[in-house]
């Protein structure tokens, strides 16, 4: 069957319903301006679309296919989730276990619930901290471990287990347990496990695997200026590949759409693939059982699995998810009731609107549901919304004045955080540099940029920070934003 199911790929120019999706899957692409996407669609065990639509880099003329690259972003957390699903197969881990069990040293702020933290919390986003917090740390450079011995730090924005807060850093400590009791890397564990056993060839992890692949893409960034839509390929720095590493199980895989069309298989045919089980039919149940709210209106809910959304509308229930790094976004979907799934893949960052677009679409088209055009329909509020937010911001500089700093020298020295070490503030030619993170990152030492009065600004690993100076105590400190309410503290000057 799998030699059936690779000739099928290699067909898939002439396959059914290639002339349906074709055209509008490159609709979307040019109405977005994405550089270069790719689609794959799977019905009843067999590729029905596999195509690639404009360019891996703008302006150079290597067109994507089914077996391009890409970051599939937060896609890989459904892997790291069916890795541990697996090893509740083996007898190795419970999901109702405490985390503590597995990791002793694990600890997050609140002593309750770092004993009673459950492994099925980490994957269901309902540990209390403040949604998305910690996703920035790693672009000062620091590392896994760095962040996982930070998350003692961040005070929780809710209790646990009574809200859905959308998190990166938790899937650290689950990637931490899965190497407790395996004695073997997540990486490792993905390949053994899941990648070689599916004939996922093109998938990789991390930093060095998106690098090291032939048939690579680069990211975009995507703008808006008086309204129309502007990409630019983003270079060294700005990619955050380090961000993909530490990331790694929450978001670090680098995948194809033909290689993804496995995954969609091992989850539609209830983890049996070749007739080879990878994972039992209860464990994929519970894979695939909603267990939290995360939005609901009058036509359709969204309810939560462990790393799947399940949307339930008024026509069919769909389980997806959405992926974004820094220039890539993704979907991967699938409805069990058709036999049915799709991935794309985007080497741009627009908003969610065009990968929704394509998903409706698809499935629509199964359902023989009437045409809408999902994109176009959701391009004119985007270009009219930023428009009217970019005029704003025009007016609202043109009457802003910036405030003086103080002479720079008050700021040079050397300063102290509980959770991240120790920044030296130097005056260099008439600049101010911030040297922060881990002593080995090569990227540490940064431009720090006037703002207003005591506020300024550097750019790391693909991220701006803000940076705001006050006396406290005597002492000069400042409050480093990290974007997500994090709340871990002042850095201090050293007495």
């Amino acid at each position: 069957m799998k030699k059936h199911f690779l000739l099928t790929l290699l067909l898939f120019p002439a396959l059914l319903g290639a002339q349906d999706f074709a055209p509008y899957f490159q609709q979307v692409a040019k109405e977005w301006n994405i550089t270069g996407s790719a689609l794959a669609v799977i019905k009843n065990d067999s590729i029905v679309f596999v195509q690639g639509f404009g360019e891996k880099r703008n302006g150079s003329g290597l067109p994507v296919d089914g077996n391009t690259v890409f970051q599939i972003g937060s896609v890989s957390k459904s892997f790291t989730a069916t890795l541990m699903a697996m090893l509740v197969d083996d007898g190795l881990v419970n999901w109702n276990d405490p985390v503590k069990w597995y990791l002793p040293d694990f600890a997050l702020y609140d002593p309750w619930v770092t004993d009673n933290l459950e492994v099925r919390d980490l994957f269901l986003h309902r540990s209390g901290l403040p949604g998305q917090a910690g996703t920035y740390i790693p672009c000062l450079g620091y590392g896994r471990d760095d962040v996982y011995r930070m998350l003692r730090f961040i005070p929780p924005a809710n209790s646990v287990r009574t809200t859905y807060g959308y998190n990166n850093v938790m899937f650290i400590v689950a990637q931490k347990i899965i190497e407790a009791v395996t004695g073997k890397s997540w990486e490792d564990n993905l390949q053994e496990r899941i990648f070689t056993p599916l004939g996922m060839h093109n998938t990789s992890t991390n930093e060095d695997g998106f690098l090291a692949t032939a048939n690579g893409n680069t990211p975009h960034e995507t703008t808006v200026r008086n309204g129309k839509i502007h990409t630019a390929p983003m270079e060294g720095e700005e990619q955050a590949l380090h961000w993909l590493t530490v990331i790694g199980a929450a978001g670090g895989i680098n995948s194809t759409v033909t290689d993804m069309m496995q995954w969609c298989r091992l989850h539609l045919s209830n983890g049996v693939v070749d007739g080879d089980t990878l994972l039992s039919a209860a464990q994929m149940d519970y894979l695939h059982m909603g267990q939290l709210i995360t939005s609901q209106t009058d036509t359709k809910t969204n309810i939560y699995a462990p790393c799947w959304f399940v949307e339930q509308n008024n026509r069919y229930r769909v389980w997806f998810h959405t992926g974004t790094t820094w220039g890539f976004t993704a979907i991967c979907a699938f409805v069990p009731e058709l036999d049915l799934g799709l991935m794309w893949l985007s080497n741009c960052e627009p908003p969610s609107d065009p990968r929704y677009a394509i998903m409706r679409h698809v499935i629509d088209y199964y359902m023989d549901l009437p045409f809408q055009d999902y994109s176009r329909q959701a391009l004119e509020k985007f270009l009219a919304e930023a428009l009217e937010r970019e005029n704003k911001e025009k007016k609202e500089q043109a009457s802003r004045v910036a405030e003086p700093p103080a002479p720079y020298p008050h700021y040079v020295g050397t300063y102290t955080h509980q959770a991240m070490g120790e920044a030296v503030i130097t005056l260099e030619n008439g600049n101010l540099y911030i040297t922060l993170g881990p002593e080995d990152f090569p990227n540490r030492k940064h431009l720090m940029t006037h703002v207003t009065g005591e506020t300024f600004r550097f750019r790391s690993g693909g991220s701006a920070f803000t940076m705001k100076f006050a006396m406290e105590d005597h002492l000069l400190t400042f409050d480093l934003d990290l974007h997500q309410n994090e709340n871990m503290g002042l850095w201090r000057a050293r007495k």
